[in-house]
């Protein structure tokens, strides 16, 4: 997908324009991968726009940060208040916003710590990222050959830039394969997650998602998701799942800030239940887009909306 310009970017405390957006070829994320990000949408909505889990994605921003020893020179409530300025800046109605947090130039050393602390933010309009029919049809996904890192190597709740390396060759392995996307197992051979998602099985009515030991990411679309469930009165367990509970599964489904609620339909080409988006799935996602549509009420107080939150 070839992302289109927008006219500003909010670079280290101001806007700028997208032309001046610019980082030194030296700049030590681009060697090493020293950087954290977070990924979060604006719906539109009767209201204007409306950013779904602003606090919960910036507050897990910073804890990345705080766990890759990187001090941000900004507290929670100005990073929000710079995306809620961003997002009007460029006049969106609906748009993907993409913090990023890395180190800038100072060294080529391994400790980084050095090196200048820099925050960016970005808007960009962007579609149903797993396709655009993909939300009712349901993904081909296979088992990748890539494991999620051990707890011990990576801290799996921080979303570092440099770790998605490993969701990068998932992904490629993947798509070489004929599949929309991948999941990888952890370590122990368990279900961890998508390359860039959350995963939820659906088995005899009990939805089941794996731990965070798991080494899984802890998905602020993954909590609202157990949230909706429960108020529609499912069960749900975090557990650990082995690989075969992915082929006898009645429905299986991603969840994520991209790829919102998308049904799998098959998993290394066995058909998931009846090979297409089961009820669960359906009333999960029927709850989700109405909320962040404007179109039912935000009980839980998800949704920021971004024309009435002037400072």
């Amino acid at each position: 997908m070839t992302i289109a310009k927008t006219p500003w970017i909010w670079f280290n405390g101001e806007l700028v324009p997208w032309e001046e957006a610019k980082v030194h070829v030296f700049t030590h994320a681009l060697h090493y991968g020293s950087s954290v990000f977070e990924g979060m949408r604006a719906y539109a909505t009767p209201r204007g726009p409306a950013i779904l889990g602003l606090e919960p994605h910036v507050r897990r921003l910073l804890n990345s940060c705080k766990l890759y020893r990187m001090p941000v020179p900004y507290t929670l409530d100005q990073l929000c208040e710079a995306i809620l300025t961003t997002v009007r800046a460029n006049g969106h109605r609906a748009c993907y916003i993409r913090p990023l947090v890395f180190r800038g130039f100072d060294t080529f050393a391994l400790d980084p710590r050095s090196c200048p602390v820099e925050v960016v933010i970005g808007t960009i309009e962007w579609g149903r990222y797993l396709g655009a029919e993909a939300i009712e049809q349901g993904v081909d996904v296979g088992i990748s050959s890539w494991r999620r890192m051990a707890p011990n190597t990576f801290p799996a709740m921080a979303k570092i830039g440099g770790q998605y390396i490993n969701s990068q060759i998932i992904t490629m392995e993947a798509h070489d394969h004929g599949y929309v996307e991948g999941i990888a197992l952890d370590i122990n051979g368990y279900v961890s997650e998508g390359s860039g998602e959350n995963v939820f099985v659906v088995y005899e009515g009990v939805l089941y998602t794996p731990p965070l030991a798991a080494s899984i990411l802890a998905g602020v679309t993954r909590r609202f998701v157990i949230t909706l469930a429960h108020d529609l009165g499912y069960e749900v367990r975090e557990q650990i799942i082995p690989r075969e509970m992915l082929y006898i599964a009645d429905e299986v489904f991603l969840t994520g800030t991209a790829a919102e609620i998308t049904p799998v339909r098959s998993v290394d080409r066995i058909p998931v239940g009846n090979g297409e988006r089961g009820p669960i799935t359906r009333k999960l996602q029927e709850a989700f887009f109405a909320i962040v549509s404007g179109e039912a009420e935000d009980r839980h107080g998800w949704l920021t909306y971004v024309n009435e939150t002037m400072a």
